[in-house]
């Protein structure tokens, strides 16, 4: 339910701030803060936002009330300050997997947060985090590297705002914020199709990256060059050259079909895949009669975290049979386009039955858990995240085993929580709902144009997923898929105003430089007046530091390189160009604490013949000789097997048993990496 302007100001015990919601955070509307985010957050909550009467788990909160200037609903944008010291989980799994392990932790977290609309005149509930249906949830360290973590739009649950509109806001959030570098885990869906495969097919980068969000991280090894090379192969993939390729399947005809009819209908020439797919997400669903091209709404409305949500659903008459149907996992896989093999899928269902069922049976209770609980058990058993959240995703009324697994908003805490309850006899098993799954395509029932996203599904299905013959394909579209972190940066600028900018970096001792076992986080950010002396810079980097990071509340600086000679009164002017990076050595810094860095206090090492070198969030298992971590796929252990009690890696066991046949088995029998590609893509 939308405020109304007229409500949203009764709700408040003064005349709350309104503003326009196309045109907030726009330069200079309605601030124009020149400082590092540290500071300029706080001129935000001052001067755009109300503090709430109540906490969220003890956090203090605002709310900032933006009026849709066409429609006049008020959406309330919710900001929560998170204190790290107080945080069940101080450190930050965002960076752990996105490759900023190294960065120091910061004191403070800010989540931006738009709930979805039904919750729009209720006040904000304790767990409000774990919550995957708002409709923007982004998070953001107090240094201004942050992660935008859930969008939905109109597919994923909103009445009001879409994808497109809600991105737009949040990008202007984090200009006008100085944040430095946001990332996103792109899982975004539509009709079952990955848009970070399909959109950067068609435009050479995923939907995110028209606001500027590029390749951050990538898993099994994939890097930039690996992905940016996937996505040039399968864009420049030549139609003609497809419908030879496919020449002696039963799905050449169709595919034909679909070129022609699309050729015809383009006033330009179509040659690749890259073409074709651009006209075709520029046409509305329509009758094969109609010639006229017109531009479709924003295509993904869904969540990156939360698969979207059919609105069709909504909208579905209720049954006269007032029976609750359920499907079976079983059934329901068949019709899923999943990179993951059905034995994977059903595994991952089982695990999260037991999970449930070791939770009924440990507290003697109906309650259900919450999807993170969920995914926490599950995790001990399959290290891969993506898997268990595509599986969760389709776990509601259906039948696992003599189970059936059931979601549903708990009414007393108003999160989202997965039930158990045996299969009865007089349960009733429903076929598949088209509203929720794309039917197989039978060859008589395409017809190219009645249906624009059909036609693209097909394409996808066949051609991405399913090319004839060709490991450079299917190699270049494991490359795109196993990239999911995606990275958008507001470089460091000089500006055109009186103000002194330096990027400032803290250099260890040589004493200290044993302690860092990892690479040096990234310099600060730090604005001085035009006239401020060499002892104003120190003051300032001092009081940032302190202000920013748990392990510098006792930061000193001492001395600034190439300024030894210089005295504290001395002016910076003249002796050092604004915008130049400046080394500082200094005191103070606990290299002890155990908020010391994002990533955690392990200091493990990852080495997997894929490449990888870094957690990438994806299942891994440790050598008992070494203790060195690699991927479990990587080293022959499925996803569905559980890890070996001990794990000896190939090159332990080649030193402890070097005169081993190859015929001998060793550990464990490894099987050949799927995703050792790199350099079959890059030359």
């Amino acid at each position: 339910m939308s405020i109304p302007i007229l409500e949203a100001c009764k709700k408040r015990k003064r005349r709350p701030k309104l503003f326009g919601f196309h045109t907030f955070a726009d330069p200079g509307c309605p601030i124009n803060p020149t400082s590092h985010f540290c500071d300029n957050i706080r001129i935000f909550l001052r001067e755009c936002a109300e503090l709430e009467d109540y906490n969220v788990d003890g956090m203090p909160t605002w709310c900032t009330l933006l009026v849709n200037e066409n429609r006049g609903f008020v959406v309330p944008v919710y900001t929560i300050e998170e204190s790290v010291k107080y945080a069940a989980k101080p450190f930050c799994d965002h960076c752990r997997c996105t490759g900023w392990s190294n960065h120091f932790v910061s004191k403070r977290r800010y989540h931006i947060i738009i709930p979805i609309d039904d919750e729009w005149n209720k006040p904000l509930d304790d767990g409000v985090f774990d919550l995957q249906t708002h409709l923007l949830h982004g998070m953001i360290h107090c240094n201004g590297f942050g992660h935008l973590l859930c969008i939905n739009g109109i597919e994923g649950g909103s009445g009001y705002l879409c994808g497109r509109e809600i991105m737009d806001l949040w990008d202007r959030i984090c200009t006008i914020l100085r944040t430095r570098k946001i990332t996103v885990e792109d899982s975004s869906k539509k009709r079952f199709m990955d848009l970070r495969l399909l959109h950067g097919v068609a435009y050479g980068h995923p939907w995110f990256g028209r606001w500027g969000y590029r390749f951050c991280h990538g898993s099994f090894g994939v890097k930039e060059p690996n992905y940016e090379r996937a996505i040039e192969i399968l864009s420049s993939l030549e139609l003609d050259q497809i419908i030879e390729d496919f020449g002696c399947t039963d799905r050449c005809m169709k595919i034909r079909q679909i070129f022609r009819f699309y050729r015809d209908l383009s006033e330009t020439q179509l040659i690749t895949l890259k073409d074709i797919l651009r006209i075709m997400l520029t046409l509305k669903s329509r009758a094969p009669v109609q010639k006229k091209m017109n531009i479709v709404p924003d295509l993904p409305a869904s969540s990156t975290l939360k698969p979207s949500t059919r609105r069709s659903l909504q909208n579905r008459p209720p049954l006269k049979d007032k029976t609750m149907k359920f499907k079976k996992f079983s059934t329901l896989i068949t019709n899923m386009d999943s990179r993951w093999p059905a034995r994977r899928l059903e595994y991952a269902a089982d695990v999260i039955v037991n999970a449930l069922r070791e939770k009924r049976a440990s507290e003697c209770t109906h309650d259900g858990m919450t999807r993170q609980e969920v995914r926490d058990a599950a995790r001990m058993h399959i290290g891969d995240t993506g898997l268990l959240d595509y599986v969760l995703k389709s776990m509601n009324n259906v039948i696992v085993g003599n189970h059936v697994v059931c979601r549903a908003v708990n009414p007393a805490t108003r999160v989202l929580e997965y039930t158990l309850k045996e299969l009865g006899k007089g349960t009733l098993v429903s076929e598949l709902e088209s509203e929720m799954l794309p039917k197989p395509f039978p060859e008589q029932s395409i017809v190219p144009g009645a249906d624009v996203y059909n036609d693209v599904i097909y394409l996808y299905r066949n051609v991405l997923l399913n090319y004839p013959d060709s490991e450079l394909v299917e190699l270049a579209t494991r490359a795109v898929l196993d990239s999911k972190h995606f990275v958008k940066e507001w470089p460091f600028s000089d500006e055109d105003d009186q103000l002194l900018r330096f990027v400032c970096h803290m250099m260890p001792s040589l004493s200290e430089l044993e302690i860092f076992t990892r690479e040096l986080p990234p310099g600060e950010f730090i604005v001085v007046p035009p006239y401020a002396t060499v002892g104003e810079l120190k003051e300032t980097v001092e009081r940032t530091l302190r202000d920013t990071y748990c392990i510098m509340e006792q930061v000193v600086v001492t001395e600034i390189e190439d300024m030894e000679g210089m005295t504290d009164e001395e002016v910076l002017f003249g002796t050092i160009e604004s915008g130049s990076e400046v080394w500082m050595r200094g005191t103070g810094m606990d290299l002890e604490a155990e908020l010391k860095y994002e990533g955690g206090s392990d200091n493990w090492r990852v080495s997997c013949e894929c490449g990888a070198l870094d957690d990438d969030g994806e299942r891994m298992v440790a050598c008992d000789i070494c203790e060195v971590w690699q991927h479990t796929v990587c080293s022959g252990i499925d996803d569905s097997e559980t890890v070996p009690p001990l794990f000896v890696c190939p090159k332990c066991c080649a030193l402890l048993v070097p005169a081993r046949s190859e015929s001998s088995d060793c550990g464990r029998v490894q099987l050949a990496p799927v995703y050792q590609f790199g350099m079959e893509l890059l030359y």
